[in-house]
């Protein structure tokens, strides 16, 4: 009888009408009390035990996929979308507007532009007992360009604390795919570039880290397990890395990360998990735990980290560093391990909101 029933209400269908037709200062949005039903103890395996009956099983889904309107006939006369639309946007007075379709090494000269001025030789230190400081994008340009260190120079700073933070006791690796000769190679080559006085833009010579689940060639791409590269070959950057590397940054390697992004805390067996740099006995969060770790510590100025629910954002709150996270469909998701997903993208890390701005205006195209 129950199934009966539904079939009957199946029959009915709601059709919807077209968007153009509604008006909407006549749609009232009314909230409905819902008091969901709560099962414990005995009366769960019960439950359990019917649901998973034959028949039986399928005629009380039938009777709650009913009691809860989960199975509406409703007929939507627009075709369905998978991405967002955005409208062209309207100009605002002292908002500055970058072409979707730009050069990156002319989009994120536009958002420097925007920035105030930077007066990095006062505060630049070359002690190195100086207590520690997270050092900005413009801080390493304006130490590249004017001599006092150079990015080959910086490199080898960077990969003896990448090597003494992999020898520590329990493991907690900041980058579980890094390779010193490829880092150091795309190091020299800013290095000579700067010498040549062809830098390419404000990035060139700037360390920054991926995400595992973010193709960089030639590191592999993981997810945080120990096979998915198997069966995710990488053969290319991906759209982001692309522009990453036409400003000229070193990508040193590929972050550690809660296992496929499904968590919060940054915990990966696989690998070990990384420490928050402030509170070594406690977690980064996730799922780009490597990402804001390495940010953290100020051995990055920059990392990408990848979100769709919280997993750029919650990292860098609890490592005390700057994330961010669009509207999906603001990044070009081709490269990625999970691209297919609506709700993910590609988000900056960094040290400071004024690195987050010359970021974003790189792996944002809209």
């Amino acid at each position: 009888m129950v199934y009966l029933c539904y079939l009957l209400e199946m029959g009915k269908k709601r059709v919807m009408l077209p968007a153009s037709e509604v008006d909407i200062t006549t749609v009232k949005y009314t909230t409905q009390r819902i008091q969901a039903p709560y099962l414990t103890g005995f009366w769960l395996k019960l439950f359990v035990m019917l649901a998973e009956t034959p028949i039986i099983g399928s005629m009380i889904m039938i009777f709650l996929k009913k009691m809860n309107r989960g199975a509406e006939n409703t007929v939507i006369p627009e075709a369905p979308m998978f991405v967002p639309e955005f409208p062209p946007q309207e100009s605002e007075p002292d908002v500055v507007c970058l072409e979707e379709d730009g050069k990156p090494e002319e989009r994120v000269e536009l958002a420097l532009q925007c920035l105030p001025d930077n007066n990095a030789g006062s505060i630049w230190i070359t002690d190195p007992a100086a207590p520690f400081r997270y050092w900005k994008i413009r801080d390493y340009a304006y130490a590249y360009r004017s001599k006092l260190t150079a990015p080959s120079q910086a490199t080898e700073n960077f990969i003896s604390a990448i090597e003494e933070s992999n020898n520590q006791n329990p493991l907690a690796p900041l980058l579980i795919s890094y390779d010193p000769d490829e880092v150091r190679r795309q190091a020299a080559a800013s290095t000579q570039r700067f010498e040549e006085g062809s830098e390419l833009s404000i990035l060139d010579g700037i360390f920054i880290a991926v995400k595992d689940d973010i193709d960089c060639y030639p590191y592999p791409s993981k997810g945080g397990r120990t096979w998915f590269h198997e069966i995710h070959e990488v053969k290319k950057d991906a759209v982001c890395i692309s522009r990453l590397r036409n400003c000229g940054a070193v990508l040193v390697g590929k972050t550690n990360m809660h296992e496929l992004g499904l968590g919060i805390t940054g915990n990966n067996t696989n690998f070990g998990t990384t420490r928050n740099p402030h509170a070594p006995d406690r977690y980064t969060g996730g799922s780009s735990s490597g990402s804001a770790a390495i940010v953290s510590s100020g051995l990055c100025s920059a990392a990408l980290g990848t979100d769709g629910g919280g997993s750029v954002r919650i990292p860098s709150s609890l490592c005390g560093v700057v994330g961010l996270k669009t509207t999906y469909g603001r990044t070009d998701m081709k490269g990625l391990i999970f691209h297919y997903g609506t709700v993910a993208i590609v988000g900056p890390i960094t040290a400071t909101v004024e690195d987050a701005i010359l970021m974003a205006s790189l792996v944002y195209q809209i």
